[in-house]
């Protein structure tokens, strides 16, 4: 069980980090702008720029499904896994 939750935190933290990262890059128009990390890309006009958007959007589903995997999901199944096999015993 630990195990899982390690798992699910570490996607969290890559993802958050990673996210941070390419949102600093590529979605912070200026330091003096509010809305830092969440605006629309700005000034991506190359190849490189359009990969570095994609790969922050990646990043966000990472830290957000890589953590409900592990957390919720896998748990989830083990237990229905095990009260299928104990209704398939009785």
């Amino acid at each position: 069980m630990s195990d899982d939750f390690i798992k699910g935190l570490t996607l969290f933290v890559l993802g958050a980090l990673g996210w941070i990262t390419f949102a600093g890059w590529y979605r912070t128009p200026s330091y003096y702008v509010v809305a830092q990390l969440v605006g629309e890309p700005q000034g991506v006009t190359t190849t490189f720029g359009e990969i570095g958007v994609l790969a922050g959007d990646v990043f966000v589903w990472l830290m957000v499904i890589g953590p409900l995997t592990f957390w919720l999901l896998i748990p989830a199944s083990r237990e229905l896994r095990a009260s299928g096999n104990d209704d398939a015993a009785n």
